[in-house]
């Protein structure tokens, strides 16, 4: 629209200077000579050469100014406003020549003064004074026209240009601004919705990503919790079977597990490796849930749980049940003594106390305990990968809980700290 209007004012300009030029030649003074008062005077000064000479010379009136000059271009008279200058610059100008003779001889001239050239002179200053204006009305039009083109076509092309630049490096987070009298208005909206599109795609794959991580996350450490019960009763088996059959069978039983144990390690850690987050989902839930999950982690009836109390709980019943299978399978790795469940209620939480009649663990090792990978120093060659806890900890955190520990006089205790609703 702006272009347009710059495209029209221009046509106007030229047409006003076309205007003005044609007006300008049209008021071109011509002067009209009264060739009878010419004549008169003519014969007038003819017949009284002799007194004009001598500055006797009665005027008659004319609309043009003259001058006399005799033969050897004197001036004997000339109007006033007249200076003569020589008889080839009156040639030059254009003015009128006319002979005078007395008793059959030249005597000299009259010339008749037209004005010619103050006119023509008057008529070049004013065109000239209306091309600078046509000029400067040009040069003004110009730089306003090149302003909006860098406005409207050049600026938003460059930032169209930064857009594309910015999409070619995964930045879908910046809009491309569309103002409405941009030319490129349509293009540019196709161009930020192909951006949203794109956030869009991009987000649903991320999420589609993190989802099979976190199942895939979830599940390699679920696994690991049955494998290590395998495990355990298997040991516990080869300590009660004397048949070489079945120690052998149970053998090949406990190594199988071993290999599923490392081989879902493996997974699970090269998978948190990758992983931001696991999901947590907080529901209420009642305190009831509580000694099911204690009982699914059960190791041949060597934990002992006191009554809990009936309340109601904001937890994730699957995390939960992970942070009870970290707990009590580390104690029965560890500590390898029953386990005492103990619990009381505070302000905001219900605590639960796991106790175990282990050695504890080193207290300058306490603060790192929930560190991701690692194991303290009693690990005795036991198999592990130092994230049990410390998925523990995330979990019982985004479950709006803690979870701490700390060494008795004769074993070890951590403490889950879970939300009351």
């Amino acid at each position: 629209m702006k272009i347009r209007r710059i495209i029209g004012v221009l046509v106007i300009v030229y047409i006003v200077a076309i205007i003005a030029t044609v007006i300008i030649i049209g008021q071109k003074k011509t002067v009209s000579i009264d060739i009878v008062a010419i004549n008169e005077l003519v014969q007038k000064i003819e017949l009284n050469w002799i007194d004009i000479k001598h500055g006797k010379f009665e005027s008659i009136e004319l609309q043009s100014n003259i001058a006399i000059i005799d033969h050897d271009e004197q001036v004997i008279f000339q109007s006033s406003g007249v200076s003569f200058n020589t008889l080839y610059n009156a040639i030059k100008d254009r003015e009128g020549i006319i002979d005078l003779y007395y008793q059959d001889g030249m005597i000299g001239k009259v010339i008749v003064y037209h004005n010619e050239a103050s006119i023509l002179e008057q008529m070049k200053k004013q065109l000239l004074t209306v091309l600078i204006i046509v000029f400067i009305g040009l040069l003004i039009i110009s730089v306003g026209y090149i302003v909006v083109l860098k406005s409207t076509i050049f600026t938003p092309f460059n930032k169209l240009q930064q857009f594309a630049a910015n999409i070619a490096r995964g930045n879908l987070d910046t809009p491309l601004q569309v103002q409405t009298n941009n030319p490129f208005g349509a293009f540019t909206e196709s161009f930020d919705i192909m951006r949203e599109e794109l956030a869009i795609a991009r987000s649903n794959e991320y999420n589609a990503n993190q989802s099979k991580k976190e199942l895939v996350a979830s599940l390699s450490h679920d696994i690991k919790t049955p494998v290590a019960s395998i495990k355990a009763i298997s040991e516990l088996m080869l300590l009660k079977v004397n048949d070489d059959k079945q120690q052998k069978q149970l053998h090949t039983i406990y190594a199988k597990a071993e290999q599923i144990d490392f081989l879902v390690t493996d997974m699970f850690h090269a998978t948190l490796e990758e992983l931001q987050q696991l999901r947590v989902e907080v529901t209420e839930q009642s305190s009831n849930i509580l000694f099911e999950m204690i009982s699914k982690a059960t190791y041949d009836n060597e934990i002992v749980c006191d009554p809990l109390p009936a309340c109601i709980i904001l937890t994730d019943e699957l995390r939960l049940q992970q942070v009870f299978d970290n707990i009590l399978s580390n104690a029965y790795k560890y500590a390898a003594t029953p386990v005492h469940i103990t619990n009381y209620i505070n302000a905001t939480h219900l605590v639960i106390e796991f106790s175990d009649f282990g050695e504890g663990v080193n207290e300058d090792e306490l603060p790192f305990i929930f560190n991701k990978y690692y194991r303290g120093r009693n690990i005795d060659g036991k198999s592990g990968t130092g994230l049990g806890l410390f998925l523990s900890q995330y979990f019982m955190q985004h479950m709006q809980g803690d979870i701490e520990c700390c060494n008795r006089g004769d074993g070890f205790t951590i403490m889950v700290h879970i939300k009351l609703a």
